[in-house]
């Protein structure tokens, strides 16, 4: 619900634009600006009408009571007559929300004060985001503070400390990297070698050598003995990223090294003890990869001792303002440019966009946008063009309940279900159709509850 403070001296308009805008919406009215003040000071507006009528000729008195009105946080949307036009416009000028005509359209008045609550809400929002971002230094931080990311933060503290293998699994570009240096950094060896390996980057011909090392002439054109990714990370970490690629072949190794808990260089029979703490990362299904005879089960069963999930930036949407301030401080650092801020707007589109590429996408879109924008804020015409509102379905019959990030949660779920709807059940159309991914589409079709905005037998209809 979005509380209107009115300050008006039409007693009558109370009770007609509480029936007009309807159960979404709390008007309370207030004659002076002395009782407005107060309860706007107390919290109790979202949004406030300014009415620039009079009916005792004090009307000069109700544009500077007006005018102080709009030093306060919550934003105005001024009411006036045509004859009052150039009034509520040097209103606006001077920094309220918008202006409305006397008597209103109230789909328009509608449209208008749930933009300038969200405006608001954003603006708040972005100040506290932007507190915390001061404080947050270096890009190997886990940042959010949604459900999902803290208890993402939990089992980071829990596994720390242990020496037990730890399997970090979740979709490309969601910062698998970052949960495993928050493990190295927060346990006991995090005065010692971090050391990452991106298995899916090495040759099948050259993996063994990289991961165990090398003595002179162990194989053609090797020049010296290599000390391998196992050895240089001694009583550190070492971080098999992408585990899901490595041949059947080389997880046989693995496994006799995970078993015996030491290893060898190629070419050589001395054996050396395995004294790091391995933690692994896949975007894969590893248990599907069993079935399909591709990674085996007894070294599934091996590296899966602890398991942490990195969620897709689209499962904890709440998080993207923090995420991207903290990103917008650094690169404005690394770029010698000054950044202070992202425009609500321009927010507003970061959390419509569904970030199919996670993190990592969201992280080069600010870059882009820094390097874009003329002056100390980013604008919405400086993100890229699939994000701009020609790409948004119109919402305006469209009338969502709850908090802002339900009523973005069930529009996306409305969109999904529309889309497979208009493409008869075929979900790899209605995702072609929407710009998304298949799985993000799946997600967003389970978020449909009986309580949400839809009827659940609708996604019965809904087939591959």
């Amino acid at each position: 619900m979005i509380r209107i403070g009115l300050l008006s001296e039409d007693s009558a308009l109370q009770p007609l634009l509480s029936s007009a805008l309807g159960k979404e919406f709390r008007v309370q009215l207030a004659v002076d600006e002395d009782d407005i003040t107060q309860l706007t000071n107390a919290g109790e507006f979202d949004v406030l009408i300014l009415d620039l009528s009079s009916n005792n000729g004090s009307l000069q008195e109700r544009i500077d009571s007006s005018r102080r009105m709009l030093a306060s946080q919550v934003p105005a949307v001024v009411m006036a007559d045509d004859g009052l036009r150039s009034a509520a416009l040097e209103l606006v000028r001077l920094g309220a929300y918008g202006y409305c005509r006397r008597p209103p359209s109230i789909r328009e008045l509608k449209a208008m004060l749930c933009r300038a609550s969200e405006n608001s809400a954003l603006k708040r929002q972005l100040q506290t985001v932007q507190q915390l971002a001061e404080v947050v230094t270096g890009c190997d931080r886990l940042i959010g503070s949604s459900p999902q990311i803290q208890q993402v933060y939990q089992l980071v503290h829990r596994v720390a400390n242990l020496n037990a293998s730890v399997l970090v699994c979740g979709e490309s570009g969601t910062g698998k990297e970052l949960i495993a240096r928050a493990i190295h950094n927060l346990g006991s060896r995090s005065d010692r070698p971090f050391v990452a390996v991106f298995c899916g980057a090495i040759p099948e011909t050259l993996i063994e050598a990289e991961l165990f090392g090398h003595e002179k002439g162990a194989f053609t054109g090797t020049v010296g003995a290599r000390e391998g990714y196992f050895e240089q990370a001694r009583d550190g970490t070492l971080f098999l990223d992408e585990i899901g690629d490595l041949s059947l072949h080389t997880q046989v190794k693995l496994l006799r090294v995970l078993q015996q808990m030491e290893f060898s260089r190629l070419g050589s029979n001395r054996l050396i003890p395995l004294r790091a703490r391995l933690i692994f990362a896949t975007h894969q299904d590893l248990a599907k990869l069993v079935e399909e005879g591709k990674f085996r089960q007894d070294l599934y069963y091996r590296i899966n001792v602890m398991r942490i999930t990195s969620p897709a930036l689209a499962d904890h949407p709440e998080d993207i303002p923090q995420i991207a301030m903290h990103y917008l401080g650094h690169y404005a650092r690394l770029f010698q440019k000054p950044m202070e801020s992202i425009a609500p707007d321009a927010m507003t589109m970061l959390l419509n966009y569904p970030w199919p590429g996670n993190v990592r996408e969201l992280e080069n879109t600010i870059q882009r946008a820094i390097i874009l924008a003329p002056g100390m804020t980013i604008r919405p015409e400086d993100l890229p063009l699939n994000m701009h509102a020609d790409k948004i379905i119109d919402i305006s019959e469209y009338n969502p309940e709850g908090s802002f990030e339900r009523q973005l949660r069930d529009y996306k779920v409305k969109l999904a279900m529309d889309a497979v709807r208009d493409n008869n059940g075929n979900k790899t159309l209605a995702a072609r159709s929407l710009g998304i991914s298949r799985a993000y589409l799946h997600r967003l079709i389970r978020l449909a509850e009986p309580d949400s905005i839809f009827e659940q037998n609708n996604m019965g209809s809904a087939s591959a």
